[in-house]
């Protein structure tokens, strides 16, 4: 398996977002309406993605995004369905935050929902922890925002 760096531009990493988007529309589209996100993910400000694949095929990407001088967010973090449960996830969220301390960031936050159990479950694994939600999401209360500290990792 092989967990490649890029940016917002690749073609792998823009078809995994697109896959992304369609999980979402299958999972939680009944009950929130996301086109209200949609302005919040687009990918031309995304100057640092991983794309994973195996023997040659795109199986997972996630990115991180400045947010502000000390903080950077994860965005677009998603693993194809059939290598779910794997510890792939995991594997991705690690190699991003190592490369948020590389970049000298303090505090990694993220945007997810409450609906998205099972990434919810490997964001507290990983040591993120539920805090208010930060703007564009502050009054969309079927965000849920966490952040963990990269200071001392």
């Amino acid at each position: 398996m092989d967990f490649i760096r890029t940016d917002g531009r690749n073609k792998d990493f823009i078809e995994n977002c697109r896959l992304l988007d369609i999980d979402l529309d299958r999972r939680v589209g009944k009950k929130i309406k996301r086109d209200k996100y949609k302005k919040y993910n687009q990918l031309d400000e995304i100057k640092e993605a991983i794309v994973v694949y195996e023997n040659n095929k795109v199986i997972g990407g996630g990115a991180i995004r400045r947010y502000d001088g000390e903080n950077i967010e994860l965005k677009r973090v998603f693993v194809h369905t059939e290598y779910q449960g794997q510890g792939i996830g995991s594997k991705l969220v690690s190699l991003l935050i190592e490369w948020a301390m590389e970049l000298g960031y303090k505090r990694m936050i993220l945007e997810t929902g409450e609906l998205l159990a099972e990434s919810c479950t490997v964001y507290k694994k990983l040591g993120f922890e539920i805090i208010p939600n930060y703007a564009p999401y502050v009054n969309m209360p079927e965000s849920l925002c966490m952040a963990k500290d990269l200071k001392g990792r």
